[in-house]
């Protein structure tokens, strides 16, 4: 009996092990390739790494008047994680029946000293002149990168005394902060060779202009240090290398604006590079160009290969509007990444995210995208087949 016992036994594991490798065969090889644009409809995408996971966060995405989040391993395939920020929570201070809904837009969320800041725009419910466009900055703060966030404080983190948006914050390795911001174009018209050429050919009859600025953070982030500092502005004179691409919204008469938006500041080889927006965000035009400094409050110089990630139309592509983006890298660190917004045949008007490679070497920024074509998936990732 105890034979037969041991017999069975043999048998019964035998039967286990040829299943498991049955059913080992059958699972499918991971893709080891992804193509854009991504499957998530954001605008504005903003990407935070965090405890070996990326966390996606962006306006639109489903989100009612807030902000949703989604998750990955990869960067390439992204679990959708819901709403992680509500306009109602205790300390909320936006307006959610102004214009555009209330506008939750650019969130950006940054982690320090174990807590999560996400950093946002919207329209402010102190509107006593009653503006169209309202907007400020303000944060709110979770334990985790999947909130919920609340608001630090019941109003924006300051009032520079006009609407500004797309804030962005960067942490100088001497512990000082900065915030990023863009002035709005409302009621903001500048004279140029660029607004005089609008006139003279009966396009507008004025040309408003966002500009960017910066300046130092609380380091509680409860208020500024000193006064915004003009960091980028678009070109006054036609003869600027600059002001063609980012004039393109006026001279293909989209609309009577120039923008300078969505900056996104890091820092490589004591070189500070502030990547920024150009154009109508809801043209075909929007493109994405780059200036660097020697200090985080500028001056800044824009660069020669501007812009340096446009419309690939021209090429035979499909790929229009393309631009506030974000960085980050691959999980082993080796690989830079874009992550931007953007609009294909296919898409529509829906603004859609992708991701490509980009490199910064001898002080150039270079961005190898827009594509649409199959490429490698991010140095690092793990997949069936080098998985043990």
């Amino acid at each position: 009996m105890h034979k037969l016992t041991s017999l069975l036994f043999c048998l019964v594991m035998l039967l286990c092990q040829f299943s498991l490798a049955q059913t080992k065969q059958k699972e499918p090889l991971a893709k080891e390739t992804y193509t854009n644009p991504l499957p998530l409809q954001f605008g504005d995408p903003y990407v935070l790494y965090t405890q070996g996971k990326y966390y996606l966060y962006g306006t639109g995405g489903g989100a009612d008047k807030g902000f949703a989040a989604y998750s990955s391993n990869d960067l390439v395939n992204w679990k959708p994680e819901g709403q992680v920020y509500f306009h109602n929570n205790r300390n909320g201070w936006s307006d959610p029946k102004a214009s555009w809904g209330g506008a939750y837009w650019a969130p950006e969320v940054y982690e320090r000293n174990g807590k999560y800041y996400l950093f946002y725009s919207a329209q402010w419910k102190e509107n006593p002149t009653r503006e169209v466009e309202n907007f400020r900055v303000g944060v709110a703060v979770a334990d985790r990168p999947t909130g919920p966030f609340i608001d630090l404080v019941n109003k924006p983190i300051f009032d520079p005394g006009y609407p500004i948006i797309d804030a962005n914050v960067f942490f100088d390795a001497n512990g000082k902060v900065y915030l990023y911001y863009s002035r709005c174009c409302y009621k903001h018209p500048v004279e140029s060779e660029v607004a005089d050429l609008a006139r003279q050919k009966g396009w507008f009859k004025e040309i408003e202009e966002s500009w960017v600025y910066g300046i130092e953070l609380k380091p509680d982030f409860s208020g500024v240090i000193g006064e915004p500092v003009l960091l980028l502005r678009p070109p006054t004179s036609l003869s600027d290398k600059q002001a063609e691409w980012e004039s393109r919204s006026v001279t293909a008469r989209e609309v009577n604006r120039r923008w300078t938006e969505g900056s996104v500041t890091f820092k490589k080889d004591n070189t500070y590079y502030m990547m920024y927006s150009a154009n109508h965000f809801g043209g075909r035009y929007y493109a994405v160009g780059y200036a660097t400094a020697d200090s985080p409050l500028g001056p800044f110089a824009k660069a020669a290969n501007n812009p340096v990630l446009q419309k690939n139309t021209d090429q035979g592509g499909d790929v229009t509007g393309t631009g506030h983006n974000s960085i980050t890298y691959s999980p082993d660190g080796k690989e830079m990444f874009c992550v931007y917004h953007a609009r294909t045949a296919k898409t529509g008007e829906e603004r859609v995210v992708c991701i490509d490679r980009m490199a910064v070497k001898n002080g150039q920024i270079t961005i190898q995208g827009p594509t649409t074509k199959p490429q490698k998936l991010p140095s690092g990732v793990k997949t069936a087949r080098n998985i043990d």
